[in-house]
Protein backbone atom coordinates (compact mmCIF):
# COMPACT_ATOMS: atom_id res chain seq x y z
CA UNK A 1 0.00 0.00 0.00
CA UNK A 2 1.38 3.42 -0.97
CA UNK A 3 2.53 5.97 1.91
CA UNK A 4 0.42 9.08 1.69
CA UNK A 5 1.23 12.60 3.47
CA UNK A 6 -0.68 13.38 6.52
CA UNK A 7 -3.42 15.92 6.62
CA UNK A 8 -1.96 18.16 9.03
CA UNK A 9 0.62 18.94 5.58
CA UNK A 10 -2.13 21.79 4.68
CA UNK A 11 -0.59 24.76 2.85
CA UNK A 12 3.18 22.88 3.33
CA UNK A 13 3.09 22.84 -0.80
CA UNK A 14 2.56 26.07 -1.35
CA UNK A 15 5.70 26.76 1.55
CA UNK A 16 7.56 24.04 -0.24
CA UNK A 17 6.82 25.60 -3.95
CA UNK A 18 7.54 29.10 -2.83
CA UNK A 19 10.88 28.02 -1.10
CA UNK A 20 11.64 26.06 -4.75
CA UNK A 21 11.12 29.09 -6.95
CA UNK A 22 13.48 31.34 -4.79
CA UNK A 23 16.07 29.10 -6.20
CA UNK A 24 15.06 29.11 -10.00
CA UNK A 25 12.30 28.85 -12.35
CA UNK A 26 10.97 26.19 -12.89
CA UNK A 27 7.83 24.16 -14.80
CA UNK A 28 5.34 21.98 -12.57
CA UNK A 29 6.33 18.91 -13.27
CA UNK A 30 9.63 19.71 -12.33
CA UNK A 31 8.44 20.95 -8.89
CA UNK A 32 6.73 18.29 -8.09
CA UNK A 33 9.75 15.94 -8.73
CA UNK A 34 12.07 18.18 -6.83
CA UNK A 35 9.98 17.72 -4.16
CA UNK A 36 10.22 13.93 -3.86
CA UNK A 37 13.84 14.31 -4.54
CA UNK A 38 14.80 16.94 -1.69
CA UNK A 39 12.93 15.39 0.71
CA UNK A 40 14.11 11.95 -0.39
CA UNK A 41 10.28 10.71 -1.04
CA UNK A 42 8.93 11.31 2.56
CA UNK A 43 6.94 13.86 0.89
CA UNK A 44 4.95 13.28 -2.21
CA UNK A 45 2.76 15.96 -3.88
CA UNK A 46 1.62 14.91 -7.34
CA UNK A 47 0.32 17.23 -10.33
CA UNK A 48 -2.98 17.22 -9.23
CA UNK A 49 -1.99 19.61 -6.00
CA UNK A 50 0.68 20.97 -7.16
CA UNK A 51 -0.68 22.73 -10.43
CA UNK A 52 -4.10 24.14 -8.48
CA UNK A 53 -1.58 25.70 -6.14
CA UNK A 54 0.87 27.29 -8.74
CA UNK A 55 -2.36 28.89 -10.31
CA UNK A 56 -3.51 30.24 -7.08
CA UNK A 57 0.19 31.79 -6.49
CA UNK A 58 -0.17 32.76 -9.87
CA UNK A 59 -3.68 34.87 -9.32
CA UNK A 60 -2.47 36.29 -5.87
CA UNK A 61 0.65 37.49 -7.83
CA UNK A 62 2.68 35.56 -5.75
CA UNK A 63 4.71 33.86 -8.93
CA UNK A 64 4.43 34.61 -12.60
CA UNK A 65 4.79 32.30 -15.74
CA UNK A 66 6.48 32.58 -18.69
CA UNK A 67 6.10 30.05 -21.58
CA UNK A 68 9.02 28.29 -23.05
CA UNK A 69 10.10 26.12 -25.48
CA UNK A 70 12.68 23.13 -24.49
CA UNK A 71 13.91 20.23 -26.40
CA UNK A 72 10.30 20.45 -28.73
CA UNK A 73 7.97 21.22 -25.48
CA UNK A 74 6.34 24.16 -24.68
CA UNK A 75 6.07 24.41 -20.66
CA UNK A 76 5.09 27.23 -18.43
CA UNK A 77 8.01 28.51 -16.00
CA UNK A 78 7.32 29.77 -12.91
CA UNK A 79 9.32 32.32 -10.95
CA UNK A 80 8.74 34.24 -7.55
CA UNK A 81 7.65 37.71 -7.58
CA UNK A 82 8.35 40.31 -5.55
CA UNK A 83 5.13 39.70 -3.74
CA UNK A 84 5.90 36.38 -3.89
CA UNK A 85 9.23 36.95 -1.55
CA UNK A 86 7.43 38.41 0.97
CA UNK A 87 5.02 35.92 0.79
CA UNK A 88 7.53 33.43 1.20
CA UNK A 89 9.16 35.24 4.28
CA UNK A 90 5.66 35.53 5.94
CA UNK A 91 5.02 31.42 5.93
CA UNK A 92 8.58 30.58 6.69
CA UNK A 93 8.03 32.86 9.86
CA UNK A 94 4.86 30.83 10.58
CA UNK A 95 6.09 27.12 10.07
CA UNK A 96 9.20 28.04 12.46
CA UNK A 97 7.00 29.16 14.98
CA UNK A 98 4.93 26.46 14.53
CA UNK A 99 7.27 24.01 14.64
CA UNK A 100 9.08 25.54 17.47
CA UNK A 101 5.39 24.93 19.80
CA UNK A 102 5.17 21.43 18.72
CA UNK A 103 8.65 20.35 19.34
CA UNK A 104 8.09 22.04 22.90
CA UNK A 105 4.94 19.93 23.58
CA UNK A 106 6.81 17.03 22.41
CA UNK A 107 9.02 17.35 25.26
CA UNK A 108 11.75 19.55 23.00
CA UNK A 109 12.61 17.07 20.67
CA UNK A 110 14.13 18.94 18.45
CA UNK A 111 14.14 22.26 19.95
Amino acid sequence: MAKTNPSFLNGVPELLVLRLLARRAMYGYELVKEIQLQTKDALSFGEGCIYPYLHYLEAEKFVKSKRREVEGRSRNYYELSNKGKKRLAALEKEWERVTTAVAAVRGGLYA
